[in-house]
């Protein structure tokens, strides 16, 4: 029984330090606007946990062009052991060509220390095709080619090879959409597939979706839900990680 109180009280830590899935509002006036999804936890006595979650999310838009900037965090510790440690950055800069289509240019970093890596850098251009875009809906379409460059915690072998860095030429498709289900109510996601052009079948893929239902002018209600796949992730590492986040966060318009 004392182990099952254990369990519910770290998973209730958990989710209480699951921070928002934080959306910045999207405004073509050229003016940054921001928001911040955090959340903490802290258990001590028969249950030793902390727990820390961060969302961030920015945007500068104007008719031209669109600068965006988002970053995630997640960290935890239970029983003097550290139980994740993630860390994604990222920015994009697009810019308009026509009534459509767009250029693009990235660049996004990432830390995981359970998939046994210590930085991925990616960065990537192309075009893309504003195939709806309304004041309630937007949706687009975009592909270009990338670099990555991996350093890994301890060697993996690759290609024959142990190696503690890879670096490869990939492709980079997706789709990525905004809803305005309500005055209150708003739904993003984004999907990105990456091919691997060194090694053929390999690639890697990311959904990240986000619900926020506004409290008031400068505070959201949000779910947030990211699935992350790696189809070589190394021996004894599963493929597919899954994060689910709730919380409120705070706006800066």
């Amino acid at each position: 029984m004392a182990h099952l109180c254990q369990a519910a009280l770290v998973a209730l830590s958990l989710a209480a330090a699951a921070g928002a899935q934080a959306q910045a509002t999207v405004k073509n006036d050229g003016q940054f606007r921001a928001a911040l999804g955090l959340g903490a936890s802290l258990a001590s006595g028969n249950t030793k946990a902390t727990n820390l979650s961060l969302n961030a999310d920015a945007v500068r838009a104007t008719d031209r062009n669109k600068l965006s900037l988002y970053g995630n965090l997640q960290y935890a510790r239970s029983g003097g052991t550290t139980t994740a440690d993630q860390l994604r950055l990222g920015t994009r800069y697009d810019q308009n060509l026509g009534t459509q289509l767009f250029g693009f240019g990235g660049l996004d970093l990432e830390r995981n220390k359970f998939a046994n890596l210590n930085l991925r850098a990616q960065l990537s251009a192309g075009l893309g095709w504003h195939l709806i875009k309304s004041p309630s809906t937007t949706f687009d379409l975009f592909g270009g080619l990338g670099y990555v460059s991996d350093k890994y915690k301890s060697p993996m072998v690759i290609d024959g090879r142990s190696r503690d860095s890879y670096g490869y030429m990939s492709l980079l498709l997706g789709e990525e959409s905004t809803h305005k289900l309500s005055d209150t109510t708003s739904f993003k996601q984004r999907l990105t597939l990456v091919p691997n052009l060194q090694n053929r079948g390999e690639f890697r893929a990311n959904w990240d979706a986000g619900l926020a239902v506004a409290m008031s002018k400068a505070m959201n209600l949000n779910v947030g839900l990211n699935f992350a796949h790696n189809s070589e992730p190394g021996p004894g590492r599963k493929s597919t990680d899954t994060l689910v986040t709730t919380g409120v966060s705070v706006k800066f318009d």
